[in-house]
């Protein structure tokens, strides 16, 4: 059967930092999830705090292929119970993301202080780029 061009081929991706799994110490955590292929375009996303982060001044910040490229330093103040928080992609050429090579995770990077409590995940829209 032929792609109509009306067809969504947008997909997405999830993955979620979960303190009681993953640890809250400063360093680079590697969270898996759903894969995403090589070539593909991270085209925009979302972060959800299932469970407010605790951790006096510390920062998370998440990256696919490259640093900050999903989300620079955010504040632990900032990951409140609920909350919503914007990717760097955010649909636009100059945002998106082609993927130089596959991903089957993602790096939260815990920074300036530990984390003691916090579960966060990423949803990410992406497409085949060819």
């Amino acid at each position: 059967m032929e792609t109509s061009p009306l067809e969504n081929n947008c997909r997405q991706a999830c993955f979620t930092y979960d303190f009681a799994k993953h640890g809250g110490a400063v360093s680079a955590i590697t969270v898996y999830g759903d894969n995403i292929p090589k070539d593909a375009i991270i085209l925009d996303g979302i972060i959800r705090v299932n469970t407010a982060g605790v951790g006096a001044t510390a920062t998370v910040a998440i990256m696919a292929q490259a640093a900050n490229d999903i989300a620079t330093a955010i504040a632990v103040a900032s990951l409140t119970l609920n909350a919503k928080l914007d990717v760097v992609p955010v649909g636009t050429a100059a945002t998106c993301i082609l993927l130089t090579a596959a991903i089957k995770s993602l790096t939260f990077t815990i920074a300036t202080a530990a984390l003691t409590a916090g579960k966060i995940t990423v949803s990410l829209r992406w497409m085949l780029g060819g």
